[in-house]
């Protein structure tokens, strides 16, 4: 079994900063790609950050220069830094990543969500 528990959101000021985390558990053998989701009230989930098992990051444009992703692969773990944000940031926060596990049958590879951390920026 594998898992993503994700922790740190919660409420803030426009204009502070949130440090969003999740720790991948389980029989992990790789994990690809980890990245950050949100599904902002009454709108559709969207990529928020992106990095690849080599380090290489990508961004939605509208939180380039205030969010940083960041990954420790000796602690499956991926975070997300949450500068200068804004009301527009309020959302449902997701951990996702492709990861290689045990399986009953071999190696199984399969993307993983966590179950969702809320972020409130108040104006």
């Amino acid at each position: 079994q594998v898992q993503l528990v994700e922790s740190g959101g919660g409420l803030v000021q426009a204009g502070g900063s949130l440090r969003l985390s999740c720790t991948a558990s389980g029989s992990i053998l790789a994990i690809n790609n980890m990245g950050w989701y949100r599904r902002p009230p009454g709108k559709q989930r969207e990529l928020v950050a992106l990095i690849t098992g080599g380090g290489s990051t990508n961004y939605a444009d509208s939180v380039k220069g205030r969010f940083t992703i960041s990954r420790d692969n000796t602690k499956n773990t991926v975070s997300l830094q949450m500068n200068s944000l804004l009301p527009e940031d309020t959302a449902a926060y997701y951990c996702n990543a492709g990861i290689l596990s045990r399986g009953p049958t071999g190696p199984h590879l399969q993307d993983y969500w966590g179950q969702g951390t809320q972020v409130t920026v108040s104006s």
